[in-house]
């Protein structure tokens, strides 16, 4: 059985003192196996990363661009391979594993256009022959902790800008699905980094906690869970570093009584389910304004679960697949019944599915629970599973105080043919990332991923302009050359 180990300094390195397995959720097979970076690994990948900085710093803008472009080709050749071994190890339906690459690769495009985004500001005279001007300069070795949810697309939210814009970078990916990774990560070398530039650690706390005391390690981008999230942006804080943080989230989507419900119904089951709901901007709650959308939403929602597939990821007429692990599987039925001990109706129960062929595969169906209320656990934490939970109000106010209530305040969004009421709602809704009629509102690569509350831990999101700010810092220079023999003499008030 293959085992998974590092690239550091260029080349694959083996460090099998410590392994885990990794499984095809689709069978609930081991696939393969992953090496656990001990420190000492760890210390290595940041060594290589220390000793490429200098020339990586010095090589101009526009040459770590052209290697983004080449990195940017290799991808779109290699997608199909891609997004196999993505569907091997996480079970992402392959069209759903190309909508994943897609939405990564555009933040490489705009990784292209770093000699633009690297231009600094420059003010001639702003004194007598004084000029004064600012720069973006990389910080150093940086790193990168990502989730299992999107193996191809969240470390390529993170590691090409930071890359086109002089840093070099230590990326410790999921344990639970990371060949994908690994292999984008070699494409990126075949585009031309230099050794060192790019280095990858599989691993688990132990190689999480070195990156986060290293002194070395300037800046470290995290998304996860909230309480993961929490202890990252602590410790690396606690040790002078730099930290974005992204964390969980409870995503509701108010519908309005005027809403189109057939669009919502269509909506909702995308951005619920999709994914197997393993999604930081997966829509998990439905607030329905007033009992006859409700029952409207409900009815509707039955007959469409009725007709969602579930299967092996390679099966392309599936919607969604398995889930994680059987762990990730039996904590997603244990919400659901959760949620029925506390009074909730259960309208579809997806626990006990059973796909033909693939009978220990980590599946869970497509779950509607209906009448749930904000004291319930199911309500409160984030469930991560294709689980959709309807909460009835009577007003859009109260709607959104339910949501500006929540801890969490990543991603939300409105139904409504209403512009007052929409606008209303995006003006004051306290959520990083608002939709009118959109179920999903990842912002686009030029700007920038980031929720508000308990979703995010720091001061910058990730990607988009956000990302040029965290990864450099600002020097600004102010310069002037006297005239020859020219001797002004101290002056002691401050210059204006």
């Amino acid at each position: 059985m293959t085992t998974l180990g590092h690239l550091i300094n260029g080349v694959r390195v083996d460090d099998a003192t410590r392994t885990q397995a990794v499984y095809n959720p689709s069978t609930g097979e081991v696939a393969s196996r992953v090496s656990l970076a001990s420190q000492a690994t760890v210390e290595a990948a940041i060594e290589a990363a220390q000793a490429a900085f200098p020339a990586w710093r010095n090589t101009p803008p526009a040459k770590r661009a052209r290697v983004m472009y080449r990195f940017k080709q290799l991808l779109e050749e290699h997608a199909e391979e891609i997004c196999r071994l993505i569907g091997l190890e996480h079970g992402k339906i392959t069209h759903d594993a190309k909508g994943e690459l897609q939405r990564g690769i555009e933040n490489v495009e705009y990784a292209c256009g770093v000699p633009e985004l690297l231009k600094g500001e420059h003010s001639k005279n702003v004194g007598p022959n004084i000029d004064s001007w600012s720069e973006f300069q990389p910080l150093g070795v940086v790193a990168g902790i990502t989730p299992f949810n999107f193996p191809a697309m969240v470390p390529l939210w993170m590691y090409p800008m930071a890359i086109a814009t002089g840093n070099t970078f230590v990326l410790k990916p999921s344990e639970r699905d990371p060949t994908s990774t690994l292999y984008i990560a070699e494409l990126a070398l075949e585009a031309g980094l230099p050794a060192g530039v790019l280095n990858v650690v599989n691993g688990d706390k132990e190689a999480v906690d070195t990156l986060l005391d290293a002194p070395r390690v300037q800046a470290v981008s995290f998304v996860g869970s909230t309480p993961i999230a929490d202890y990252i942006y602590g410790r690396a804080s606690a040790h002078g570093k730099r930290c974005q943080a992204l964390g969980g989230a409870k995503n509701h989507a108010i519908v309005m009584p005027d809403a189109d419900m057939d669009n919502v119904v269509d909506s909702l089951t995308g951005a619920a389910f999709g994914s197997s709901g393993e999604r930081c901007m997966a829509l998990s709650v439905a607030v329905a304004v007033g009992d006859a959308a409700a029952d409207a939403l409900v009815t509707k929602m039955r007959e469409r679960l009725a007709t969602l597939k579930v299967g092996p990821h390679f099966d392309e007429s599936n919607d969604f697949g398995p889930v994680i692990t059987q762990a990730h599987q039996e904590k997603v039925c244990g919400y659901i019944d959760s949620a029925e001990a506390q009074g909730a109706e259960i309208v579809v129960d997806g626990r006990g599915v059973q796909v033909p062929g693939f009978e220990n595969g980590f599946y869970v169906g497509g779950t509607l629970i209906d009448r749930v209320t904000p004291e319930m656990t199911c309500y409160l934490e984030e469930i991560f599973g294709p689980v959709l939970l309807v909460v009835r109000v009577d007003t859009m106010q109260e709607a959104m105080t339910l949501i500006d209530d929540h801890e969490y305040g990543n991603g939300t969004c409105i139904y409504t043919r209403d512009g007052e009421a929409a606008r209303y709602f995006s003006d004051h809704i306290q959520v990083g990332m608002v939709g009118i009629n959109v179920p999903l509102p990842v912002p686009v690569s030029y700007h920038s991923f980031g929720g508000w509350k308990r979703s995010l831990f720091g001061d910058l999101s990730a990607y988009g302009p956000d990302a040029v700010r965290f990864y450099t810092k600002r020097k600004t220079i102010t310069q002037r050359w006297p005239s020859a023999g020219v001797r002004e003499g101290a002056q002691f008030s401050f210059p204006s």
